[in-house]
């Protein structure tokens, strides 16, 4: 009902349940979870995940950005900010088709920071 109350809320949670799905889906392969910290790292995997589909990015092509830069940038705020899907560095990197073969660490550009 609280649709009725807040016209920004949508009638159906239909957009939640697709997000939720993928989640869903692994969850027989979640069996193999031997600990709390691998059911962590699983649903950060999830979330990373979702949240580059949310923004319209290859998929492959992001974790592969991501973990191409993430070594030189990880200590900087600077640099996990240009590593977010929804930053205009990712956007341009992760958004077409990718060649691995020609982005490698020694060809690899510096990351814009501000």
């Amino acid at each position: 009902m609280n649709y009725l109350l807040d016209g920004r809320c949508e009638i159906s949670n239909n957009h939640a349940e697709r997000k939720a799905k993928s989640y869903a889906i692994g969850r027989k392969a979640f069996l193999f979870h031997t600990s709390e910290a691998g059911a962590g790292a699983s649903a950060v995997m999830y979330s990373i995940v979702e949240t580059a589909k949310a923004n319209n990015l290859n998929i492959f092509q992001y974790l592969y950005t991501v973990l191409l830069y993430m070594p030189d940038y990880m200590n900087s705020s600077a640099g996990i900010e240009q590593l977010m899907p929804w930053s205009d560095f990712i956007k341009e990197k992760c958004s077409g088709l990718i060649n691995v073969e020609s982005n490698v660490p020694e060809n690899r550009i510096p990351l814009p920071l501000r």
